[in-house]
């Protein structure tokens, strides 16, 4: 009887921490090969103390292996990756949890993802997914994304936010979330409330200042987590902030979760239209929905003279919807309340004024035309 890859795995999940995970939900099982009778396998550490100390592990892993049918060698190494000053291995860092008191969370962040067959799937509990993107950065997209989930959640929806810019996370701030999250079991994450908003961000789980210098592989595996792995409860709609451009998060996430649609945000240049275009495009090419598109720093209105002036000039995005045929969902103002909310912590959509006002009606928008 010929070993099976699953039949290991399963062997290995019956090996047992006292926290009950095991070494395949601590995502710790790297470059499992199965070669006829012959079986291999990594067991990665979060750190080389981990790694010392998961000696016996190792052992008693080979000889649970090497009792399967069919298998007449088995062997395990012990490996444990480097990691930047400060930063885990696990990709955490030091600093307080919650109210300041308990231990960060235990699993890993980041990692190779798992194999998804069937094509994209929902993630449980989330009715809609609707992704914020942008085809280069600096045009407001995650402010975008904090302002219209906080509308979202005023209007009585029940609203998660996802920050996937794993290598620019933003909302933490924006949100005004610094609390590191909880992870009970070792395998899932206890996300965090800002504002009526249930919210998720690679940022939260490791120090401000700390680069993920990660390749492709490790930002699908943090991604797949981040959508998989939080107990996000049930949700009317999941607001997804995308990294800007068109790389490795936008593939992923099109290829592995059903989203309801993309709504692409620009300012009215045409040095942004052109890489708003290149968004749109990918969208096309994944066979996502493009709900509509919003001009941000559409207009600024001098808070002392009223004067109205485009600095960015006006329209560019209204005349792109056009030709393609898809909403204009908004013209957003260039204001300064927007960016001092921002950096506050406190999303301008939580008080009241003309940039609220863009904000929820935006947000009562996609809610009447069902899209929220």
């Amino acid at each position: 009887m010929a070993v099976t890859r699953e039949a290991v795995l399963e062997a290995l999940k019956a090996l047992s921490f006292p926290d009950g995970s095991n070494p395949v939900s601590r995502d710790l099982v790297r470059a499992l090969t199965v070669d006829g009778a012959n079986v291999r396998f990594v067991f990665e550490a979060p750190s080389a103390e981990a790694a010392r100390a998961m000696e016996s592990l190792r052992e008693i892993a080979e000889k649970q292996v090497a009792q399967l049918p069919g298998v007449e060698k088995v062997t395990v190494a012990l490996t444990a990756p480097t990691a930047p000053a400060g930063q885990s291995a696990a990709g955490g860092a030091g600093g307080g949890t919650a109210g300041g008191a308990g231990a960060p969370p235990t699993l890993r962040v980041g990692g190779h993802p798992t194999p998804q067959e069937g094509g994209p799937k929902a993630v449980p509990g989330v009715d809609r997914i609707l992704v914020i993107a942008s085809g280069k950065g600096g045009v407001g997209k995650s402010t975008v994304s904090a302002n219209l989930a906080v509308a979202l959640a005023r209007q009585g929806r029940r609203v998660g936010l996802l920050d996937a810019d794993i290598y620019g996370p933003s909302q933490p701030r924006m949100m005004g979330v610094s609390a590191r999250p909880e992870s009970p079991d070792g395998e899932t994450i206890v996300p965090l409330t800002a504002h009526g908003v249930t919210m998720m961000s690679i940022g939260l789980m490791v120090a401000p200042e700390t680069a993920l210098v990660w390749r492709g592989p490790m930002l699908m595996g943090a991604l797949q987590q981040l959508l998989n792995k939080v107990q996000w409860g049930e949700l009317d709609v999941m607001i997804i902030d995308l990294p800007p451009g068109t790389g490795d998060v936008q593939l992923t996430l099109g290829q592995r979760t059903i989203m309801t649609g993309a709504i692409v945000v620009s300012t009215p240049q045409d040095v942004a239209l052109l890489d708003a275009r290149k968004a749109i495009d990918m969208f096309d090419k994944l066979k996502t929905p493009i709900l509509g598109l919003i001009e941000n720093m559409s207009t600024y209105v001098c808070p002392n003279c009223g004067h109205e002036e485009h600095l960015f000039g006006h329209g560019g995005v209204a005349a792109e919807a056009k030709k393609m045929g898809v909403p204009l969902l908004a013209e957003l103002p260039l204001s300064l309340d927007v960016r001092v909310a921002g950096d506050a912590g406190a999303p301008v959509a939580t008080g009241e004024g003309p940039a609220a006002d863009a904000y929820m009606a935006l947000a009562k928008r996609l809610i009447d035309e069902g899209k929220a």
